[in-house]
């Protein structure tokens, strides 16, 4: 099968909606705290569906991995792992930046090192991308959507200062530029990551297409690998809170613990979100923890979602829909799974230039995000410069997928 980057955009395109929507479940979890519907989720995103769908849609998936050399089995892992640190330090960027600033230099730097470095580091960028026609207009593509990515930044910009000045200073506590810059470097590359532990293991996609894998799910492998160093870091940092908030008891228990007020309500847990693994919609709208309950609890935490209150019993405790729990938290993890999903189905299409997959990924994230932040009204009251300016970071974001995609397509012709 001949690649096809115009298949190969709308599956990114698919991946990204997927990015952008899995959120939705989790704002139905009652009553369970950050860490315990997060690594819930996380065991079907990082677990449960790769391997699922590696064995069902790969030949001979653990022949296939036995066969991989040690040292591409622990790079790839290893990326995987730096990138779960890049997902747990974006919150403090988000608490030193503010949201928009801190999201735009972010991501910014997640796709401009996501997308140049593998290239760079195999020695093909000068002879096969800045030496080439359509390596150019890839270039040229990733220009467009960094220049989107900023504009995204500035939308959000104005949109806080649409705030009153109570709303902004909540907003940003404890801006520290020289902090936050830092924090944000170390943020965007990690975050990065991915595209590396993709690209690290490369040698096991060879392998299992030896095996009889169709080429379409090459990438399926990859992924059980780099999705197994991102479950480490998280399963690590929520063991952290467990222990911390000492919240492990709510996978298990029907009631919560947390005590009611003298109406016979609870407040339910907090919401928060990490790491570009948190839609931009959500790190758009949302402010970070003001409290210093908050802060000590999460420490990198990133966005807070006021939930629902739940009605205590008679006992003292608060009933916990466990079961719906469950249920949302592993379709929001099936559907985190699912980005990744297309995305190693998009980077078959691409040609000899996979590498501007993460563009493409990246921009799709954002572009949905933002729809759905539309969609449910999150720009209302934004301003006639705010809506602007985001109209403007969509009309790039969409430019860079077809800028991209149509340099892939003249790269077909070479």
């Amino acid at each position: 099968m001949n690649p096809n980057p115009a298949i190969g955009v709308l599956y990114h395109w698919l991946g990204g909606l997927a990015s952008g929507s899995f959120y939705v479940p989790y704002r139905g979890v009652k009553r369970w705290a950050w860490e315990t519907f997060w690594l819930t989720g996380g065991f079907f995103s990082w677990i449960i569906a790769p391997w699922f769908f590696g064995l069902l849609m790969t030949k001979d998936l653990l022949v296939v991995l036995h066969e991989t050399p040690g040292i591409v089995l622990f790079w790839t892992f290893f990326f995987g792992l730096l990138w779960g640190v890049g997902g747990l330090t974006f919150g403090l960027t988000m608490r030193y930046l503010g949201l928009s600033l801190g999201m735009a230099v972010v991501l910014g730097l997640c796709a401009a090192f996501g997308t140049l470095i593998p290239p760079i580091f195999r020695g093909e960028f000068m002879s096969q991308v800045g030496g080439t026609t359509s390596g150019r207009v890839i270039l040229l593509g990733i220009f467009v959507c960094l220049l989107g990515i900023a504009a995204a930044g500035l939308a959000g910009i104005n949109k806080e200062r649409a705030m009153s000045r109570e709303q902004q200073r909540e907003t940003i506590q404890e801006f520290d530029l020289k902090k936050g810059v830092g924090v944000a470097v170390l943020s965007g590359v990690m975050s990065a990551c991915f595209a590396y532990g993709l690209a690290a293991g490369d040698p096991i996609k060879v392998l299992t297409i030896k095996h009889g894998t169709p080429n379409l799910w090459q990438g399926l492998p990859v992924l059980v690998v780099v999705l197994i160093g991102g479950f480490t870091t998280n399963f690590i940092w929520c063991l952290v809170l467990h222990v911390r908030n000492k919240t492990g008891y709510q996978y298990f228990a029907s009631t919560a613990r947390e005590p009611a007020d003298d109406n016979g309500h609870v407040q339910d847990e907090t919401i928060i979100e990490t790491a570009l693994d948190a839609p931009s919609r959500e790190v758009v709208t949302h402010m970070p923890p003001a409290s210093t309950e908050l802060r000590a609890r999460t420490s990198a935490a990133v966005v807070e979602v006021p939930s629902k209150q739940g009605i205590a019993s008679k006992e003292g405790g608060v009933r916990v829909p466990m079961l719906t729990n469950y249920f949302l938290c592993a379709l929001a993890g099936t559907t985190w799974y699912f980005q990744f999903f297309f995305y190693s189905m998009g980077e078959t299409q691409m040609g000899r230039y996979k590498f501007s997959s993460w563009t493409l990924h990246m921009a799709s994230i954002i572009i949905f995000s933002s729809l759905w932040g539309i969609g449910l009204k999150e720009w209302k009251g934004a301003g006639v410069r705010a809506g602007r300016m985001l109209a403007l970071a969509l009309a790039l974001l969409v430019g860079s997928t077809v800028i991209v995609g149509y340099g892939n397509y003249l790269g077909l012709a070479h």
